[in-house]
């Protein structure tokens, strides 16, 4: 069938699809920040459209108009080899973003977030609360998303294979116990990262009484009204337990004081969010969080979410592995520094920036430039830490920095099931890696690489170990489904490429 019949059908769906959520063309491309003409072209089918911008048009109209990964996988064709060179900005923080969605349904005002990471796992959650009766639509090309939820949740309708596809589901938890005394949602899904439970959650949920009934593939809420007498200690510093605690403090008519709290950004965000709607916290930035929730909360609210350390690490990862030079703008130091200062050790030269503040106005940024560097293998075992350590995100990027630096390391992955097996991916880029045991890997470098052939693990940061080794692999690689990768980064590959890689992108329709 030629071309031009594909863009067709195209351009009639979406103008069907418009007209039945009663929007005119000028709307459209309004929300899709581009002119009403350029919609007139699509919806007469005499325009190219991308996949990305099928998928805009499918948000701003809450329709699946396209959806990639029902219809076949994204693999990555990696020519490397090549050095890398110039700026880049670090995007806001897919995990901070998710959070600040479920924190959204406190609110019964208009929430208007600021620059959101446009990825898998916020999709995921953006259908689960299209499903329950919330309007989200995308505003303009900045990423600036719109939040409106109705009256009351439909949360039988909740869509279950959305939520059980992030386990970011579980955060509706917080949010929802104050609002209804009887519901249910789905098992939460994401990486596979090994069993996980969700008792640090419901531990830290139960002072305000939520009772969770677990049934074959959901969570059975139920709640009882309690006053919350005492401080509410978490017995595991998690950060989406820490989230959960947070947002029901935030309904909570009263003062709650939680201890061993996660003081990392995520947290921060989410605490900055809250304070923008009228709840006081004191003790941001540390393990103990004082809050004076809110009886009800109806206001409408912009917020700008910070960026990504994650990603900041891994283009630090990017830089390093290639031997390249690159500078990376808008890195929030405060959650990286650690990291640094074990990279220094190991022998990492840069510059950095003086300080300047992120868009919330709270967030610590810098712009750093990776220099060519001769690295060591450091001293000690790399190990992650709760906050202010390093964060567990954060260590399959130096293990992948240990493959290039001379000597041997180990790396104790201790806070996952079998996170540490998937470095043993490298070996088929001839990477020298020796399992210990599923925590515990060694790595000598450096590497001499090679190209290979890889299935993407079912797991973000591992996955995007392997693309980033495969930048550094003379010759041509192929990673296949690389799923998990757009769960967490957004655009990561095109943006690699505006750097000096060249990754070109493959989808089996």
């Amino acid at each position: 069938m030629p071309a031009i019949d594909y863009k067709t059908k195209i351009g009639k769906l979406i103008q069907e699809t418009r007209q039945t959520r009663g929007l005119t063309q000028s709307q459209l491309s309004e929300a899709l920040g581009t002119s009403q003409s350029a919609i007139n072209r699509i919806e007469k089918g005499g325009q190219n459209i991308s996949l990305e911008m099928l998928a805009r048009i499918s948000d701003v109209l809450s329709s699946g108009l396209v959806s990639l990964n029902k219809t076949g996988k994204i693999d990555f064709r990696i020519n490397g080899g090549k050095k890398l060179s110039g700026e880049i900005d670090v995007k806001t923080s897919k995990n901070a973003a998710v959070g600040l969605l479920c924190a959204s349904l406190l609110n019964h005002g208009k929430t208007t977030l600021r620059r959101v990471a446009r990825i898998e796992e916020v999709y995921r959650i953006i259908e689960v609360l299209q499903s329950i009766g919330v309007k989200v639509r995308w505003l303009n090309d900045k990423n600036d998303l719109e939040i409106i939820p109705p009256a009351r949740l439909k949360l039988d309708a909740i869509n279950v294979d959305a939520a059980r596809r992030t386990r970011s589901v579980i955060m509706l938890l917080g949010p929802l116990l104050h609002q209804y005394k009887d519901f249910k949602i789905p098992f939460a899904g994401g990486c596979d990262l090994g069993t996980r439970t969700i008792e640090p959650h419901l531990a830290g949920l139960a002072p305000f009484g939520l009772q969770i009934e677990t049934l074959s593939e959901q969570y059975h809420a139920i709640v009882t009204k309690k006053e919350v007498t005492n401080n509410i200690l978490l017995a595991e510093r998690g950060d989406t337990a820490t989230e959960n605690v947070v947002m029901a403090a935030a309904l909570y008519d009263g003062t709650t004081t939680i201890r061993n709290a996660s003081p990392n950004y995520q947290v921060q965000d989410l605490c900055f969010f809250l304070q923008k709607l009228g709840v006081k916290i004191d003790g941001i930035g540390t393990t103990t969080l004082h809050i004076r929730g809110m009886r009800s909360i109806n206001k409408n609210v912009e917020y700008s979410i910070s960026e990504d350390p994650i990603e900041a690490m891994s283009l630090i990862a990017a830089a390093l592995v290639t031997d390249s030079e690159i500078t990376i703008k808008r890195a929030p130091i405060e959650f990286i520094e650690i990291e640094l200062a074990i990279l220094d050790s190991m022998g990492l030269q840069r510059e950095i920036s003086d300080e300047y503040k992120a868009r919330n106005g709270e967030t610590r940024l810098v712009d750093i430039k990776i220099l060519h560097s001769k690295l060591q293998a450091p001293k000690d075992k790399l190990h992650s830490m709760p906050f202010p350590g390093v964060n567990m995100d954060n260590l399959p990027f130096l293990g992948l920095i240990a493959t290039v630096a001379n000597g041997r390391t180990m790396v104790h992955d201790w806070s996952y099931e079998n996170r540490a097996i998937y470095f043993t991916e490298l070996t088929k880029l001839n990477a020298k890696i020796e399992l210990v045991d599923p925590h515990r890997v060694y790595i000598t470098g450096p590497t001499k690489w090679k190209p290979a052939d890889v299935v993407s693990p079912p797991a973000l940061r591992p996955s995007a170990v392997i693309l980033l080794a495969m930048l550094a692999a003379p010759g041509q690689s192929t990673l296949r489904d690389v799923y998990s990768i757009n769960r967490g980064y957004e655009d990561f590959a095109n943006r690699l490429n505006s750097l000096g890689a060249d990754i070109e992108t493959l989808r089996e329709i």
